[in-house]
């Protein structure tokens, strides 16, 4: 770290950085051991009734909020989020730290037990570790940090949220509360998400993206004899064929100006990311074989990703122009089509005041310039970006992106302290007496 650039207040801030390691470690431990797993949405009440007891104890009013009747939630696995508030004595800009809860499945292939959040060799290791429960407990001992240094007399507000469901598209989450006026630009100025793009690292939005379910038809028949039906499996190979040939090496040479990581993410891209056709392997009788039937459908989901360059209408009619040339060459081919859901591209300016003053904690902490990055699929900024009007908005935090959703997936405790001190230096300034003046905002709804 860079002390001699640092002034005394940042200085102390980050002496109180430093001083919370043992507590950052309990913190990401106790999180990760609440396995918060999304499918299905195990413990969502859990870890938000748990860091509602942590945060008000720094002085907090929470709100606990369940996204009744929005999408996945149900009786069996309510959709809860939390919206952590503390006003200062000033006004003043308000600035929000927003981190998802859930997790991905387990999977195979693990040596640590991933809800034991096990420390070795100066990492945590657990589901969630890295993405992002380590990103939301740096920022918790960020806020904490300044305010043991400014409380209770710092201008403005701070927020922390705790949201549901970013890993299946964050519709109970951000997305719900953000309908919900909570990311207004009129009650919050400057929003950082911590998700893992490494401390050093300003993530400015994401590509676009668009999921559609493609079906084709056919018409049944007895197995042995094929000739008498239409199998829409074979259908659904010639549009597969011609993915390969042309559309995959035609997207290929779309490129973009957005600094997206990994570099091969700088294009294009479309994975298919199901496939079924006939008989469900679920359908099996006893003998467990299923019935010799030509399969009158099959269905392909497919996961396309677009640059900032490209428009969504442009996306769909180059997809579905080569479905018709297909079909012009095949006799039978029939198909359908049906939008899963889409999402725009998402870039913040770099000149924006979060993204400036992230940056100069950067060089501060680290000695080293900041690297502004895109990711290459999206997060909760689309949410906050398209649905809250509110672009002053990035993803900062601790963790290597190539471990999410990984075995083994962990997060290095270092790293979470030096960005925890970014982040209060962050905080610092945002919420110096020259920013935008807010009235203070009541947390009892919006």
């Amino acid at each position: 770290m860079e002390g001699d650039s640092l002034l005394g207040i940042e200085k102390k801030l980050v002496r109180e950085v430093d001083n919370r390691r043992d507590d950052l470690v309990e913190l990401t431990q106790a999180l990760i051991r609440i396995p918060t797993l999304n499918p299905p949405g195990n413990n969502y009440r859990d870890i938000c009734e748990f860091l509602q007891t942590r945060l008000k104890r720094s002085g907090f009013d929470c709100e606990l909020l369940r996204a009744k009747g929005a999408f996945a939630d149900s009786d069996e696995y309510p959709r809860y989020n939390l919206i952590a508030h503390k006003e200062g004595l000033e006004s003043g800009d308000c600035v929000h730290f927003n981190s998802h809860v859930d997790v991905v499945r387990v999977g195979s292939g693990w040596t640590f037990d991933p809800f034991a959040g096990t420390v070795k060799d100066n990492k945590i290791y657990g589901r969630g570790a890295c993405d992002m429960k380590g990103g939301l407990a740096t920022s918790i001992i960020a806020v904490e940090a300044f305010l043991a240094c400014h409380a209770p007399s710092f201008p403005g507000a701070i927020e922390i949220s705790a949201t549901a469901d970013e890993e299946s598209g964050g519709f109970s989450g951000v997305a719900w509360l953000a309908e919900r006026g909570w990311f207004s630009p009129q009650r919050v100025q400057h929003v950082i998400i911590p998700e893992p793009l490494h401390k050093n690292r300003i993530c400015l939005g994401h590509r676009g993206v668009w999921w559609a379910e493609l079906e084709t038809k056919g018409r049944m028949a007895h197995g042995s004899m094929p000739f008498l039906g239409d199998c829409a499996v074979r259908h659904m190979s010639a549009i597969l064929e011609e993915i390969e040939k042309t559309l995959i090496p035609k997207l290929a040479t779309k490129n973009t100006s957005m600094p997206v990581v990994p570099p091969q993410a700088r294009q294009s891209t479309l994975n298919i990311n199901s496939i079924h056709g006939g008989a469900s392997e679920f359908d099996k009788d006893e003998s467990g074989f299923p019935s010799a039937c030509v399969p009158d459908r099959c269905r392909i989901v497919i996961d396309r990703r677009y640059l900032v360059e490209e428009t969504l209408e442009e996306v769909k009619s180059e997809f579905v122009e080569m479905l018709n040339d297909v079909a012009s060459r095949r006799a039978g081919l029939k198909f359908e089509m049906r939008d899963l859901f889409s999402v725009q591209p998402t870039l913040t300016d770099k000149k924006a005041p979060v993204v400036v003053q992230v940056k100069n904690a950067i060089q501060k902490v680290l000695g080293a310039d900041a690297e502004f990055v895109v990711s290459p699929g999206t997060y909760d900024q689309k949410h906050i970006d398209r649905i809250g009007q509110l672009k002053n908005c990035i993803a900062y935090g601790p963790g290597l992106l190539d471990l999410a959703h990984k075995p083994d997936e962990w997060i290095a405790i270092d790293d979470m302290l030096d960005s925890a001190k970014v982040m209060s230096l962050s905080l610092c300034h945002l919420l110096s007496s020259d920013t935008t003046r807010h009235a203070p905002i009541s947390t009892n709804g919006v």
